[in-house]
């Protein structure tokens, strides 16, 4: 099977896998969301033992999924917000292991740990703000925010590929990713704007106008998202982040404009009311 064909199929998988986690509901969206945001974190923290680096990997994943799982029972009104004054000594515990550690970078060890939890862990966890919406009696379930947000990441990146591959000459960082350029990210742009328009039309609770500004948010932000996860790929002279995905490497690499993107998409829905 040649690498294109390997590639595709992997791919269409993967889409399908997430969008049926949102349309099923909240525990099949729990389940896949939190598996992917164990793996990113372990693929993050493999790839810093490159840099002669110890990261707690376990305690690390522990707290990142603990705050997914938090997260997801706060939003869906089966714990209270005090639930997450328990994080405080257990994220503390992180320099209390290194001490017994024996390891001569301590504070590498301790600081790439917690910049697995802050850079993956816990914009992954605000998608359990994008799914629950609070109602004057009960929290409810929906999908069509978080899954139009993933379209509109797609739509972006497909348009990006396809104007980069056929027309794409001046370059946006070329240290940092060669084969980017500014042709596809206003390509992206271009279909970013056109799937804000068919989604306004199948989503009616928010406008265009919003779904455009998310879009827009999604794919600029996303770039940087994309341009710093390939600056720390080269600065561990690695290509991929994982085999997860064959012909698209690792699930880090299939998020990487997720970990930037998401937190303002949802300081943006937060301050428009939409959440």
């Amino acid at each position: 099977m040649n690498n294109f064909l390997l590639r595709t199929i992997s791919g269409i998988l993967f889409v399908i896998s997430l969008i049926g986690s949102l349309i099923i509901g909240e525990y099949t969206f729990m389940i896949v969301f939190g598996g992917i945001m164990v793996i990113s974190m372990y693929e993050f923290y493999n790839l810093t033992l490159k840099a002669r680096v110890k990261p707690q990997i376990f305690l690390g994943i522990l707290i990142g999924f603990a705050f997914f799982i938090g997260s997801f029972l706060y939003n869906s009104g089966k714990i209270e917000g005090l639930f997450f004054v328990g994080f405080i000594p257990i994220i503390i515990s992180v320099f209390i292991f290194e001490l017994y550690r024996n390891h001569r970078r301590p504070f590498h060890n301790i600081a790439y740990t917690y910049l697995g939890i802050f850079y993956i862990a816990v914009p992954i966890s605000l998608f359990n703000f994008f799914v629950f919406k609070s109602t004057s009696i009960d929290y409810t379930y929906s999908y069509d925010i978080l899954l139009s947000y993933f379209l509109l990441i797609w739509a972006n990146d497909t348009g990006a590929y396809l104007f980069g591959v056929s027309i794409g000459k001046h370059k946006i960082f070329p240290r940092i990713s060669p084969k980017k350029s500014w042709e596809g990210f206003f390509g992206g742009l271009i279909f970013t704007t056109i799937f804000a328009w068919a989604i306004s039309l199948y989503f009616h609770n928010i406008t265009f106008a919003h779904w455009l500004t998310i879009g827009l948010i999604s794919a600029i932000i996303g770039v940087f998202g994309d341009l710093v996860e390939s600056m720390f790929k080269r600065s561990l002279d690695v290509k991929d982040s994982g085999k997860f995905l064959p012909g698209h490497g690792g699930i880090l690499d299939r998020f990487d404009s997720v970990y930037l993107s998401a937190p303002i998409v949802y300081a943006y829905l937060k301050i428009m009311m939409l959440v």
